[in-house]
């Protein structure tokens, strides 16, 4: 955790404005966060050895109360943006990085939301409380599962029946119907594919051969779902969780595979929506090398929890892994306060895609793989850019990502970008000129 004393120091190490605007969603948060880092735009701004805090006079008649938690750091702020940090959170902490924040007592509104916070990250799993009647739940909801895996295999058969040929007349309306079949019956992992799928109808030239992936891949869990009593148990797991059944909490920290390591944390990805913003934190072994994914969820508008540590850190702590035949989702119990740590070791193009290659054969449905790229440059690819090693070879990066930040901290120079990797390209993270991470 850090401890702030006079001038926005801290026992652990000094925030620079560069480490705090690392903290922000994308390059425009950052923007307007460097904008409000001006003390006549707040009042009553303090520091304890826990928080920040301060009011932020925005567009309406009461000011924005605007609070950090130092040891995420979390945010807490009235305004309705659903970015976290928002950029009143974000220009508060650059005030503190530049010393111009005193010290002061937290204001009840401060203390009282810490306070819960920890009451919250306290709390235990709770047990169920009427196991029979769970039991009872969980067989209806494996009936309507079974039901509406059912009809879609009839659906998919029927398509290698008529072929895809005019497929486009029709497919927006079937594929939302059937998306909302599995919806009803309770296969939400099935319902998402389905949606992916209706997505790529009609999306450039290709689409025809994206389209017939994206079902072939929905035929495979379905048929695997039919065959689930004869799969490796690993197996089954995985094919249970794409369908949509959850895991408790509590049975993956009871159950599940523990490793203990000092954590490098490569990067994270926020994915704000309407209705939920999701986060994927990647962290990778110092001594074991192995993956680790924490997935965090707030609903719209809510803050996230804090994160473990900032890009390029290491958290000394223990995985619990969720079951599947690849083993990545995980829980992390931190051990030891985050540390800094050297740039990581990577790997060229072909190494990094014989890794997703290896990924995929164990799990065809995974989405995401990290990828930690080493001696790569930014270059141009068409209308959108790749990031190329030293023999050539090169990923491209997704269209629509912001390069002017990565382009800036190479200048020309071969630097590691750790990187999340999908069938859209790649979506830099962190990125390290020498030793120094920078986040993307």
């Amino acid at each position: 955790m850090l401890r702030v004393v006079a001038g926005g120091r801290s026992g652990v190490g000094l925030w620079d404005v560069e480490q705090v605007l690392g903290l922000a969603s994308d390059p425009a948060s950052a923007k307007a966060g460097q904008g409000l880092a001006r003390l006549e735009k707040w009042t009553g701004t303090g520091a304890s050895d826990r928080a920040l805090w301060g009011l932020c006079q925005g567009s309406g008649k009461q000011p924005y109360q605007t609070a950090v938690e130092l040891a995420g750091p979390a945010y807490k702020c009235s305004c309705p943006s659903r970015k976290f940090p928002c950029k009143h959170a974000l220009g508060l902490m650059v005030l503190w990085a530049r010393g111009e924040v005193t010290p002061g007592d937290e204001p009840e509104w401060v203390s009282g939301w810490i306070e819960q916070r920890t009451e919250r990250a306290e709390r235990k799993p709770g047990e169920v409380s009427d196991p029979v009647a769970a039991q009872e739940r969980a067989a209806r909801r494996a009936d309507r599962v079974s039901a509406g895996l059912a009809e879609l295999a009839g659906w998919l058969d029927d398509q290698v029946r008529q072929g895809l040929g005019g497929f486009d007349q029709r497919a927006y309306g079937e594929l939302h119907r059937l998306a909302a079949r599995m919806v009803d019956a309770q296969a939400p992992g099935v319902a998402g594919a389905v949606r992916r799928a209706a997505a790529v109808v009609g999306r450039g030239h290709g689409w025809p051969g994206e389209l017939l992936e994206e079902l072939s891949l929905i035929h495979l869990i379905v048929a695997a779902h039919a065959h689930l009593p004869d799969l490796p148990p690993s197996l089954a797991d995985t094919v249970q969780t794409r369908i949509g059944w959850p895991t408790e909490t509590a049975r993956v920290l009871a159950d599940g595979e523990k490793l203990h390591d000092d954590w490098l944390m490569l990067g994270r990805v926020v994915e704000p929506d309407d209705r939920l913003t999701v986060r994927r934190v990647w962290l990778r072994g110092a001594t074991t090398g192995r993956i680790g994914l924490i997935l965090t969820f707030a609903a719209a508008g809510r803050p996230l929890d804090p994160l473990p540590a900032r890009p390029g850190e290491y958290v000394p702590g223990d995985l619990s892994y969720y079951p599947g035949a690849l083993p990545m989702r995980a829980l992390l119990t931190q051990t030891d306060p985050r540390t800094p740590a050297p740039r990581p070791a990577g790997l060229t193009v072909r190494q990094a895609l014989a890794s997703y290659v290896e990924a995929l054969a164990a799990d065809p449905w995974n989405e995401r793989w990290p990828l930690v790229l080493e001696d790569v440059r930014p270059a141009r690819h068409g209308d959108g850019w790749a990031l190329v090693d030293e023999t050539g070879d090169g990923l491209e990066i997704q269209s629509g990502w912001d390069p002017l930040k990565l382009l800036a901290v190479s200048a020309g120079d071969a630097v590691t970008v750790a990187a999340e990797w999908n069938r859209a390209g790649l979506r830099p993270m962190t990125c390290w000129h020498n030793d120094r991470p920078v986040t993307l």
